[in-house]
Formats: structure tokens, sequence, C-alpha cells
């Protein structure tokens, strides 16, 4: 038994030499990460970004099917650092937003395209864009509406007579 505590004891104690090595972890740090670190540290400091919208929701109003309708939203940096927007994503596949990559600097303004395919879509549409920023809340939204003409000749849903449903007791 002692002979396996003296064996266990030399190999923790050679793992633990072998492991350290010669190097000083100072060696391993790269300055380009020290300068990065540095900056967002600052940025940090100044505050986060504040969006602010020239509006949250647009109303396209009555429109037909089939038609591409588009519209865009102008978002303002009132913050003390720059608002960046990583993504943009939709409710639908139908509506497609297109936003900034580049960084919104303080007091500068940018726009927000989003565009609405009402192919496929009838009656009253409602659709959200969520904004992926670095604000304090992390998501912003606008959102979109509309009523959308059916095609003429295209078969709407009829729901079935009463008389086809029984009751279940």
């Amino acid at each position: 038994m002692k002979k396996i505590s003296v064996i266990a004891t030399f190999a923790v104690v050679v793992g633990m030499l072998v492991s350290c090595g010669q190097e000083n972890a100072s060696s391993k740090i790269k300055k380009e990460n020290v300068l990065n670190a540095q900056k967002r540290d600052n940025d940090i400091s100044k505050g986060a970004p504040v969006i602010s919208f020239d509006r949250e929701e647009h109303d396209f109003g009555t429109v037909n099917e089939g038609d591409i309708v588009e519209t865009s939203f102008m978002v303002t940096n009132t913050g003390k650092s720059n608002l960046v927007i990583t993504n943009a994503k939709a409710t639908c596949g139908c509506t497609v937003p297109t936003w900034p990559k580049e960084p919104v600097a303080p007091g500068e303004s940018a726009e927000i395209k989003v565009k609405f395919n009402t192919s496929g879509k009838r009656n009253k549409q409602s659709k959200t864009v969520t904004l992926y920023t670095n604000t304090a809340k992390g998501t912003e939204a606008v959102k979109i509406s509309g009523m959308v003409t059916p095609k003429k000749g295209t078969p709407t849903k009829q729901l079935k007579e009463p008389k086809d449903f029984k009751l279940v007791k």
C-alpha cells in the first residue's frame, strides 16, 4: 500500500512540473486582445447605445395579394457609444429586413428597410421584425401590418354549415 501511495505522489509531482513548463503566463498574452478589451471597456464606461426610431409601426393599408410592399424605419443612436445591429429576423419568411452592417455612431442615423411579399397572404396581416443589438435590452422590434385583398377567383376557405356538426355531450 505504501508503494502505491509513493508512486501516486511521484506521478502527481512529475505531472505538475511538466505541465507548468518554463514559459511565464505573460508571454502568452496577445497585445491585440488587450487593446480590444481596453476599447470595449472604454465603450462600456461611456454607457450603452440607445436606439430611437422615427416610428415603431407601419400600416400599409389595403394592398393586393401578390404585391411586394416596402417601408423603411429610421433609427438614431441617442446613446454615447456605437450602436451595432448584429441581426434582424422577421416572424415570417414573407418579410425581409435589411439593416446597416456598420456601427451607427452616437448621434448618427441609419435606415432599416422591410419588404413584405403578400403572395399567399390574405386578409389582416401583422409581422414583427426583431433587431438584435448591443443596447441595454439586447433586442428591439418594429412592426408592419396591412389588409391584403385576395386575388379574384381565389377560392376562400368556407366554414361548414352548422348541420355538419354533431353535438357532443
